[in-house]
C-alpha cells in the first residue's frame, strides 16, 4: 500500500486537536439536556460503569462524560483510530487501541489483549467506553461488551448523545457529528447486570437487552431535539427458524 501522509503521527496529533477542539466548540454552543435529570447522582455510587453506544455515536459520546468521571475507551487500531485517541486525549479520556471482533480476527484485531486491558482499567476505577456493536454489523450488539460485563461485575448502561443541527453521514453506521448553536440530548438508560456465573442464555438474553436499551435511549434522545434516528432499522431482521414438519 502506498504511503499516506495522514498516517504519521504528526498527521495524527494534529487531526485529533483540530478534533478535540472542535468538539469544545460544539458542546459549548449546544444547550444540552440530560434525561434522567439526576441520572449522574444515580450512577456515582455504581462506579466504575460500562458505557455502551452505537457505532456512530463515537464522535459525541465524549459529551456525556462528567468531569469528576475517569474514563477509558476503546479505540480501533485502524483507520480513524489515530487521531481518535489523540483527541480523546485532549479531552480527558484514556484509549486502548483494539476492535471488537468474531472468530480467527480477534487476534489480529487485538480484541483478546483489549479486553484485558479493558478488566485492568475497570478495576482501577476507571469507566469504560465502547461501541456494542461490531464494524459492519450496525445495531447489532456483539458478545464482547457483555461478557466484560459477566468477567468485572460492573453494570452497562446504554447512552446517546444527538444535537438538533449536525452532518448525517451515508456510512455503514450512519455515523453524525453535531454542529455548532443548536440543541442537545444526552439520554442514559437503565442499568443491565451480568452475573459471573450467568450461562450461555442469560448472556444472550442480556445481549438483546442491550440493543433494545440502545435502540430505546437513541429514540428517546433524536425525540427530545425533534429529529428521527437515521440509523433506525438498520439491523437486519433474524433468520427465520425452519418449521419442524408434524
Amino acid at each position: 500500500m502506498g504511503f499516506s501522509i495522514l498516517k504519521t503521527r504528526v498527521a495524527q496529533e494534529a487531526l485529533g486537536r483540530l478534533l478535540a477542539g472542535y468538539l469544545r466548540l460544539v458542546r459549548k454552543t449546544n444547550r444540552f439536556v440530560v434525561e434522567p435529570a439526576d441520572i449522574y447522582e444515580r450512577v456515582q455510587p455504581e462506579l466504575p460503569l460500562i458505557i455502551a453506544m452505537w457505532h456512530g455515536q463515537h464522535i459525541m459520546i465524549p459529551f456525556s462524560r462528567p468531569d469528576w468521571m475517569p474514563a477509558c475507551s476503546l479505540v480501533s487500531r485502524h483507520g480513524d483510530g489515530g487521531f481518535n485517541a489523540v483527541a480523546l486525549r485532549e479531552l480527558g479520556i484514556g484509549a486502548i487501541r483494539g476492535s471488537g471482533a468474531l472468530g480467527k480476527k480477534i487476534r489480529e484485531k487485538g480484541g483478546a489483549s483489549a479486553f484485558l486491558a479493558m478488566m485492568k482499567r475497570l478495576k482501577a476505577g476507571e469507566t469504560m467506553v465502547l461501541t456494542a456493536d461490531i464494524p459492519k454489523r450496525a445495531r447489532v450488539a456483539g458478545p464482547g461488551i457483555i461478557q466484560l460485563a459477566r468477567a468485572s461485575g460492573r453494570p452497562v448502561h446504554p447512552i446517546a448523545v444527538v444535537t438538533s443541527r449536525r452532518i448525517d453521514f451515508k456510512s455503514w453506521d450512519r455515523a453524525s457529528i453535531g454542529l455548532p448553536f443548536g440543541r442537545g440530548a444526552i439520554v442514559v438508560g437503565e442499568a443491565i447486570h451480568v452475573a459471573r456465573e450467568a450461562d450461555e442464555a442469560t448472556c444472550e438474553a442480556a445481549r438483546l437487552a442491550l440493543e433494545a436499551g440502545l435502540d430505546a435511549v437513541h429514540a428517546r434522545a433524536y425525540a427530545l431535539v425533534g429529529a428521527q434516528d437515521p440509523g433506525a432499522g438498520l439491523r437486519p431482521a433474524p433468520l427465520a427458524v425452519p418449521s419442524t414438519p408434524a
